[in-house]
């Protein structure tokens, strides 16, 4: 199970498809056994980046029965629940976490525009699921149009000890990330926090707190360099490595461009036999791809004596 400890990179996992739009289950086992290759110390699926939304609630618990069954308890799991209807949500939990999960993510409704509103919110995901089913807290206001203070996070992770872990994706948020980690940082307060937006400000964050990565960057190799380095308290070095992967992490971290750039490289390394998004969304063009190419030359070229 996660815990108030994790740390680590949870990837967050593509969700692959054929080109005709449908499950692809034999890329899914190619994605996973990479996704351990490069040493994960866990994976999410069902998120925002994984499409969870296009998905019908059948391949829902298709694709995360079918990666559980894969992982088989070798790094925990994570599933991302989130959805309108607290029954739908009760029901997809309770059959991931019987098929393995080690938690579940939830994300905020986009109507809680009040603090009281996200702290009943909350406190109802936790009696619907049930209090031995570890959550995480995912804050994404780019993507939900939820703004979380940092006074109400704390009272919502003060009132659910199993809010166990927050999935940190503000934006500029160093500065409530310290808030965060220097309220939560020791004993019955500690919180595990995870960093998302592709990894964008991953040394600084692991400087100021950060127990690691929840993001889907294609390279997971250098996130789990990073946080490694980082612990071994080689911190230059980690932000050195991080400085060659910058241009292809702020290229993939185009809001709305992003999954199908992230979906090629994927695509490109042999790990999915498509790079198929599933529509609504977003498609790259011939000279994106060119550009994707360049950019890909580059830091191969810059790698070299590096890692």
């Amino acid at each position: 199970m996660i815990h108030r400890k994790s740390n680590g990179v949870f990837i967050i996992a593509a969700t692959p498809f054929t080109m005709d739009g449908a499950l692809d289950l034999t890329s899914t086992d190619r994605m996973v056994d990479f996704y351990l290759d490069m040493g994960v110390s866990g994976m999410t699926i069902l998120g925002i980046m994984g499409e969870a939304p296009k998905l019908a609630s059948e391949e829902s618990l298709t694709f995360a029965r079918h990666v559980l069954a894969r992982v088989n308890g070798r790094v925990p799991v994570v599933v991302g629940v989130s959805g309108p209807g607290l029954d739908n949500m009760k029901r997809l939990t309770d059959e991931v976490m019987s098929a393995g999960a080690a938690g579940v993510m939830v994300a905020p409704m986009p109507s809680l525009n009040t603090d009281t509103k996200q702290k009943g919110y909350y406190a109802q995901v936790c009696k619907t699921l049930g209090a031995d089913v570890p959550i995480c807290l995912q804050d994404y206001p780019q993507t939900t149009g939820v703004t979380f203070s940092i006074e109400t996070l704390l009272d919502i992770f003060a009132a659910h000890d199993q809010i166990v872990m927050l999935k940190h994706e503000d934006w500029p948020g160093l500065n409530k990330l310290s808030r965060i980690r220097e309220a939560t940082g020791e004993g019955d307060r500690r919180l595990s926090i995870l960093t998302g937006n592709s990894a964008l400000f991953l040394p600084q964050e692991m400087q100021r707190g950060a127990d690691g990565a929840m993001t889907g960057f294609a390279y997971p190799e250098m996130m789990v360099k990073v946080v490694t380095r980082h612990f071994a308290g080689d911190v230059d070095g980690a932000e050195d490595l991080f400085d060659a992967y910058l241009p292809m992490v702020r290229y993939e971290q185009q809001l709305g461009l992003g999954l199908a750039i992230r979906k090629e490289v994927l695509h490109r390394r042999g790990v999915l036999d498509s790079p198929k998004v599933r529509a609504p969304g977003p498609a790259l063009t011939d000279l994106d791809k060119a550009e994707l190419t360049r950019l890909t030359k580059r830091l191969e070229a810059r790698l070299v004596g590096l890692i």
